[in-house]
């Protein structure tokens, strides 16, 4: 068998099969990426036992079909300083355990491994599956904006995922740690009917992949199917198959405060800015910034009693509102604001005891996007 593509192309997907891979794994043959020809297509494979991500290349030579799987540290490691040049692949038979790989200026041999011994995706669960499509960017914004606020608890493990809500008005997409809250509603995308409706918890591993190989623009979409324990996301490049988080997700429309009268609009540039000049300046335990609003001024304050050290700062916001203070955990509403891509946001606060939602001044199209946090406890 032989078979020549192009060294970027195949660079490129192996970068991202290598972000499966995991560096220890139970069976030896999960470290491998398998190279499955056929006609003139070649499929790559690679897994970690939870998830399999699936590719496809179109071979500009080939002679042969057959499959062997290649460790794939090893063969990333081997393509990714060469020059954009053909790369041709060659066995001499289907029980071959080298592959000879020849280049313009070279050649490297590497062991092979029976692709046989390479575990098969499970299948889903037919009739108990639930559909929808979202195009590639979205999927992605999405997931970049809620995935930082997953938890990370053995015994709250429904926590440590993003959990896609899809009811027959809109597609949640909803992330929290206990302490931060996002929630972003796609009103764009829903379910037809009662039948439809359903929810799934994705892992944070399967979650990071996905943020980082979907396609940012253009019309390309994703097609996701799930049951109660898998979910299949297809794209015109590359299908992924993982293990969900299984349980029950919390109620999180019931944290979220209905009545937060105390509205500041403030730019979110400079607010972060200035959270990030005076944040250093705060316990290194607690990171307690204190916001202070009032008429036309928000102020940010932090002390460190322990080294003597304090910060504050001054902008201007507009807020009319009854003046009060609240604490917050800078790098925590840091992480928040710059998740957020709007010039201006709006904070809606209640009192120093309650929660603060953070939003957009000037909502997305077809999107309503909310993120919470919870106040520390000043002590006046």
């Amino acid at each position: 068998m032989r078979f020549t593509t192009t060294t970027k192309q195949l660079s490129d997907i192996l970068v991202n099969m290598n972000r499966v891979i995991n560096t220890k794994n139970c069976l030896p043959i999960l470290a491998d990426v398998v190279f499955n020809v056929k006609g003139d297509t070649l499929l790559l494979v690679a897994s970690d036992g939870e998830i399999t991500l699936n590719t496809a290349i179109t071979l500009t030579d080939c002679e042969g079909e057959g499959k062997f799987a290649i460790n794939g540290k090893d063969i990333m490691e081997a393509v990714k300083n060469l020059p954009d040049n053909p790369l041709t692949f060659s066995t001499e038979d289907n029980k071959d355990t080298i592959v000879k790989i020849d280049y313009f200026s070279g050649l490297f041999t590497l062991p092979i491994d029976n692709a046989e011994e390479f575990p098969t995706m499970p299948v889903l669960t037919e009739g108990d599956t639930k559909v929808f499509t979202i195009s590639e960017g979205l999927l992605q914004e999405n997931i970049a904006r809620t995935v930082f606020a997953t938890a990370d608890e053995e015994l709250r493990p429904v926590m440590n995922g993003i959990y896609f809500d899809l009811t027959t008005e809109h597609l949640a997409v909803v992330a929290s740690d206990g302490h931060t809250l996002v929630r972003n509603k796609i009103l764009s995308i829903m379910a037809e009917d009662e039948q439809h409706i359903g929810g799934f918890i994705l892992p944070k591993k399967p979650a990071n992949i996905l943020k980082n190989i979907l396609r940012k623009t253009g019309d390309n979409t994703a097609a996701i199917t799930f049951d109660g324990r898998q979910a299949r996301i297809a794209t015109e490049n590359f299908t992924m198959q993982c293990r969900l988080i299984e349980g029950r997700y919390p109620n999180y429309n019931s944290v979220i405060p209905q009545n937060n009268p105390n509205i500041v609009m403030v730019d979110r540039t400079s607010l972060v800015n200035a959270l990030k000049r005076v944040t250093p300046f705060s316990n290194d335990s607690s990171h307690l910034v204190r916001i202070h609003v009032e008429q036309g001024k928000l102020t940010l304050s932090t002390e460190d009693y322990d080294f003597s050290k304090k910060a504050s700062e001054h902008m201007t916001c507009d807020y009319n509102g009854t003046p009060m203070s609240i604490g917050m955990k800078g790098p925590k509403t840091i992480e928040i604001l710059g998740n957020m891509s709007a010039q201006e946001i709006e904070m809606q606060l209640a009192d120093p005891s309650r929660a603060a939602l953070i939003m957009p001044a000037e909502q997305p199209t077809d999107m309503e996007v909310l993120m919470l946090q919870m106040p520390m406890l000043l002590n006046d």
